[in-house]
């Protein structure tokens, strides 16, 4: 059905699989548009998935060993995969071949565990490595660089501390921050421009860091550890520091506005991942006999809403599509599950006053359902209509500040070529080389 003929106010958490394709994924992730699926594979190539078609449009090959994460920039113009070859490869799929065209290939000396684009310039890239290092890479020409975030220690700190091994990281939806979580229990926050630390939070109990994921809309972040616990959290926010000059360190234990765990099965969770809106969160269940999702609604207190069932298959990704009521699982045997909510046609939104009638009924006319109005009455009534002031401002404002200060200034300076608008060129294939 018509998706403008559906009620906005009625969007839902998904409830059923719409379709499985069969892609030998390890994990999978939507485009920031929501057309397109990219899907890491084992055998070191990333496949992008048309939704509409539900059929491979390009194939990312270019790692010799196993991809372990992949990032779409802000308008999907670049795939970013990171393997354990020690590579992070960056395609441009605005070149008219398949495989994409390399943009940029970044090398490592060691297994790059994941790797993201900053949220505002796909030119600036966080990796993670298997070493327990994480890195900032700039491109751009007058920037230049590759710095590696070091935790900044106290003098009363031992050298327990220092020894703290970086498990996830990642940056916040404006691109200020860069968040990192400990082997400790500990959520390092890095300043993006200066990579000075900015503050260390502590989390009473967590345990590891196992991954790191924000809401879009909103201060709120929540945490999985190997304690078995998902944590919720409202972050403070944080100064702009100067680079030369030494700034106080934020010092906090944070308290969670909600804990997410499982009090029957006690499972671990393998991935967890905000709706849209932010008023649902989901959590992909380490179970090794079944696929299950946990959904839980934050904005009715956190409670639980339903937990999916996907089949025999295990879970071991999820991620929640950008725009509408949809998720993406992927099975342990490869296939990557389409999640959504069926919708009930609704035949009244196609005429103001239609009315599904169960049986026959008897039609009566009104008396002046059919009369001639007058053309000026009716010229004049819809120029009325069209003085009226119409507000196109309004609306609930985000709750993220995203105006412009030093730090945006610093990512948007140099801006890549990823513009809004840019068409994905089609490929002809022969039937024998069909995919």
């Amino acid at each position: 059905m018509n998706a403008s003929l559906l009620n906005p106010f009625t969007v839902t958490h998904p409830t059923a699989v719409q379709t499985s394709l069969v892609s030998g994924a390890s994990f999978a992730r939507f485009d920031p548009t929501g057309k397109f699926v990219a899907a890491g594979r084992s055998d070191g190539s990333a496949a992008i998935w048309d939704l509409d078609t539900r059929a491979v449009i390009r194939w990312c090959e270019g790692h010799v060993k196993a991809v372990t994460s992949v990032d779409w920039s802000r308008n999907s113009r670049y795939v970013l995969t990171s393997s354990k070859d020690w590579n992070v490869i960056i395609w441009d799929l605005a070149s008219p071949v398949d495989p994409p065209q390399r943009y940029n290939t970044i090398r490592f000396d060691a297994s790059v565990v994941s790797a993201y684009f900053h949220p505002r310039n796909s030119r600036i890239v966080l990796a993670l490595l298997s070493t327990g290092e994480a890195y900032v890479v700039d491109s751009r020409k007058e920037h230049r660089a590759r710095v590696e975030l070091c935790e900044t220690l106290s003098e009363d700190d031992d050298d327990e501390r220092a020894r703290s091994i970086m498990t996830t990281a990642r940056f916040d939806p404006s691109g200020r921050h860069v968040f990192v979580g400990t082997s400790t229990g500990n959520v390092l926050v890095f300043n993006s421009r200066t990579k000075i630390m900015v503050a260390r939070h502590r989390i009473a109990g967590a345990g590891s860091m196992k991954s790191l994921e924000f809401a879009k809309v909103g201060r709120r972040f929540a945490t999985n550890s190997s304690d078995r616990t998902i944590r919720q959290f409202i972050l403070p926010t944080y100064p702009s520091p100067i680079v030369g000059a030494e700034c106080a360190i934020l010092e906090t234990e944070l308290e969670p506005t909600h804990r997410f765990n499982d009090p029957i099965s006690k499972v671990s969770w393998h991935a967890m991942s905000y709706s849209p809106d932010g008023e649902w969160l989901a959590g992909g269940a380490a179970d090794p006999a079944t696929h299950k999702i946990y959904i839980w609604d934050i904005s009715n207190d956190g409670q639980f809403a339903t937990a999916l069932d996907g089949g025999r298959e295990p879970l071991i990704d999820i991620h929640w599509h950008p725009r509408a009521s949809r998720l993406a699982s992927t099975t342990n045997q490869g296939s990557v599950l389409i999640w959504h909510c069926p919708s009930p046609e609704r035949w009244g939104a196609f005429a103001g006053g239609f009315e599904e009638a169960d049986e026959n009924v008897m039609y009566e006319e009104g008396e002046s359902e059919f009369d001639i109005e007058n053309e000026v009455e009716l010229a004049m009534r819809k120029k009325l209509q069209e003085d009226e002031a119409v507000d196109i401002s309004g609306g609930v404002d985000d709750l993220v500040d995203h105006k412009m200060n030093g730090d945006l200034e610093w990512a948007d300076d140099e801006p890549d070529d990823d513009w809004q608008g840019w068409r994905l060129k089609v490929i002809m294939v022969d039937d024998d080389d069909a995919y």
